[in-house]
């Protein structure tokens, strides 16, 4: 091993604490990184937002470890903490802010909805649900996306979208193939969700052990191996759900070959396949879905999403072909605010602009300066960074260590930006990007890599 190597993996989670951020990264002067200057450091644990979140400790059920910061306030690619301080988001809320914040038209809508109708129950119907299930069906069909959509079933997350993708994949199966055809696959690295379906879909240790054991009838294959397929589904598998792109497991794209041999092995046994598109979707990779640039014969039976689709109201969507459809009955599912016309008749002008040409050509645009720059990195720090891989603005930086100091010293100089599996720096900002914000916080990771870089 060289030295070099060792030093790499000496560097650890640990000896990058809040202390070791401040000695590498002192305090004063300017954003520079000949100085080592911070813009501005984590909020102090006697600052306001620091007394704020102990106010708050007693009652709030923590399950995310969070740094001393309390967002107030977002407009565009841009939010403000408590203290006043102002940030560049790369994150968008986790793929969720794909309009970015504060956004005019979507404020002027809420507000107006909000004083006409809210919430009436799924006892009813209402005009929104309607109207957005119409424009996401005839809309995809348009663009190229999902060859047979029919429906959509709406629920409150991309969590219980899943949820019920695989309920009706076990109704389907149930009814095609009997009681025992109720076998759901799934893939190493993949992200389904925290429910107890979608988790069982979701095989990382850290998520799903402390809640063992798991909903019985699921199996996981490799992501990308041809040469399992006619193994790992069989004709007891009534589902196979998988990511094109995967997000949370470390941005990894779905081959040609790989999607279509799974297509290919559904029809042969039978079994409904599922794309989860909640993070890769709707617009993120350049294209409406993640899938569109896909032949038909790779497309899916049951299309998933959430994130962006109401850009942070809650909303997820559950998109079927006819097969699907009619399999499903009256009472066979349900949601309390699933499909209100508050959520949906968001949804549908945030739809709407996202599947406009000129976004998706925005996001195309700036992921080949993105995708550039983030490989002359590399080139820059070949021992640092081991992979750049991804699609449209969902991009990954893979690097040889922990990624969790680069994301505090990108933090301590106005830059938010998030780790994804296998080491990765995800990179999800919000799609109405411009290059001038692009190149802004792009500029940051350069510093926060070279600071990295100095310390191996």
């Amino acid at each position: 091993m060289t030295s070099t190597a060792f030093s790499m993996r000496a560097i650890t989670r640990a000896s990058f604490s809040a202390a070791a951020f401040r000695q590498i990264a002192p305090r004063t002067g300017t954003r520079t990184l000949a100085t080592k200057a911070v813009s501005h450091p984590d909020p102090s644990d006697t600052s306001a937002s620091a007394k704020l979140i102990e106010q708050h400790k007693p009652y709030a059920l923590t399950t995310y470890a969070r740094p001393n910061l309390v967002f107030t306030k977002g407009e565009g690619c841009y939010v403000w903490d408590m203290e006043g301080r102002k940030y560049i988001d790369f994150t968008a809320g986790i793929a969720v802010n794909a309009l970015g914040h504060g956004d005019k038209e979507i404020a002027k809508i809420a507000y107006e909805q909000a004083l006409e109708l809210i919430h009436v129950s799924n006892l009813y119907h209402n005009k929104w649900a309607g109207e957005l299930a119409k424009t996401l069906v005839e809309t995809t069909k348009e663009q190229g996306g999902m060859h047979g959509a029919a429906k959509v079933f709406f629920s409150n997350s991309g969590s219980e979208a899943n949820e019920g993708a695989i309920k009706f994949a076990r109704k389907v199966g149930k009814i095609v193939g009997g009681e025992d055809k109720i076998g759901i696959v799934s893939f190493k690295n993949a992200f389904h969700g925290r429910t107890m379906g979608s988790l069982s879909a979701t095989p990382n240790p850290k998520y799903q052990a402390p809640f063992a054991p798991m909903v019985p009838g699921f199996s996981v294959g490799e992501f990308n191996n041809v040469e399992q397929i006619n193994t790992l589904i069989t004709e007891k598998t009534c589902g196979v759900i998988v990511e094109p792109v995967q997000g949370e497991g470390g941005i990894f794209a779905g081959s040609v070959e790989f999607l279509s041999a799974l297509r290919k092995r559904c029809d042969e046994v039978n079994a409904v396949l599922i794309y989860d598109e909640i993070q890769c979707g709707l617009g993120r990779t350049g294209d409406l879905w993640a899938h569109t640039i896909l032949p038909k014969d790779c497309h899916p039976d049951i299309l998933t999403m959430a994130k962006p689709l109401a850009n942070g109201i809650p909303i997820g969507a559950i998109m079927v072909n006819n097969k699907v459809a009619d399999a499903v009955k009256i009472g066979d599912h349900g949601t309390t605010f699933g499909g209100n016309p508050f959520a949906c008749r968001i949804a549908h002008h945030v739809f709407t602009r996202l599947a406009s040409p000129s976004l998706q050509s925005n996001v195309r645009t700036m992921s080949t300066i993105l995708k550039s720059k983030l490989e002359s990195y590399q080139k820059k720090y070949p021992t640092l960074i081991t992979d750049i891989r991804g699609r449209g603005l969902l991009m990954g930086m893979q690097l040889a260590i922990d990624p969790t100091p680069v994301v505090g010293l990108a933090r301590e100089r106005g830059l938010l930006i998030i780790t994804a599996g296998n080491n990765t720096v995800r990179f999800v900002p919000p799609l109405v990007i411009t290059e001038k914000e692009l190149e802004e916080g792009l500029k940051i990771v350069e510093e926060a890599l070279g600071e990295m870089a100095k310390n191996m």
